[in-house]
This record gives C-alpha cells, structure tokens and sequence, in this order.
C-alpha cells in the first residue's frame, strides 16, 4: 500500500479530501460555459435534486480507485521532483491524469444502467478535458491534506 492509499484510511483525512473534493466538482461545473456546459450543469442540477449529497456519494466510492490511479504521480513526483508542490508536478501531467481518473469512471460506467449509463456516455466524450482543468484543484487538495 502506497503513502496516498495509507493517509486516505484515516477517516478524517478521508472525510476532508471527500469534501474538499466535492467543493472542487461544484465549482468545476459552475465554471463551464457553452452548450456542453449547459449540459453538465443540468445533469449536476438533476443529480443533486435527486440525492443532495450525490458528490460526497460518488466521491466516496470513487476515491479508492482514485488514490490508486493517483499513487505512482505521487511516487514519481517524490523521486523526481520531491520539493515540488503536488498541485504542479500533476498540472504538468494533466492529460496522463485525467486518463488514469477516467479509467476509474469507465469502468463504473460500464456497469451502470439505465438514465446514469445514459448520461455518463452523453458528457463523456468532454470530460478528459474537464478533468485535466481540474487537476490542479485536485492536487491542491492532496498536498493540503495529505503531504503526500
């Protein structure tokens, strides 16, 4: 088990990374303009209508597989590039990130039935891009909370 995994089995470290997460995906959402943000903003309004503490759900059950997809960066930054913040060293490493995240969300998806199947395969072909903008809130959120 890598540092990142082990500091998330610390329920309240777990419980603010979850939130703090959840703060970012709500601001992700506010931010996107155009038709495709349109869309994400009225399936994100739907979702949360249906269960107010979707994100804090979703993340909840995403973050394992996150932290694992999210390990060797932190490995990797700690040989190459120990005194840089985490916030950086994944920026510079977004698109390597946001498909390593979105191999956790594939996967689930590919599970699904029904209206989130449906709705996760609409918004999919914008997401690698909304993930590689969110990157550096998500390390942000790691190197408050994690020191990893």
């Amino acid at each position: 088990m890598g540092k990142l995994v082990e500091a998330l089995q610390d329920p309240s470290v777990r419980r603010a990374v979850i939130e703090d997460g959840a703060r970012l995906v709500e601001a992700e959402v506010e931010k996107k303009g155009g038709i495709s943000g349109l869309a994400l903003k009225g399936a994100f309004k739907v979702a949360q209508r249906v269960r107010h503490d979707f994100v804090l759900d979703v993340l909840a059950k995403l973050l394992p597989g996150f932290a694992e997809k999210l390990e060797p960066f932190c490995e990797a930054r700690a040989r190459e590039a120990p005194d840089q913040p985490l916030e950086r060293y994944l920026a510079d490493r977004a698109g390597e990130v946001a498909d390593a995240l979105l191999s956790i969300t594939d996967g689930r998806a590919a599970r699904a039935e029904g209206p989130l199947r449906a709705t996760y395969e609409k918004l999919r072909p914008a997401a690698r891009r909304n993930v590689e903008e969110a990157v550096p809130g998500i390390g942000r959120i790691l190197d408050r909370h994690l020191g990893v």
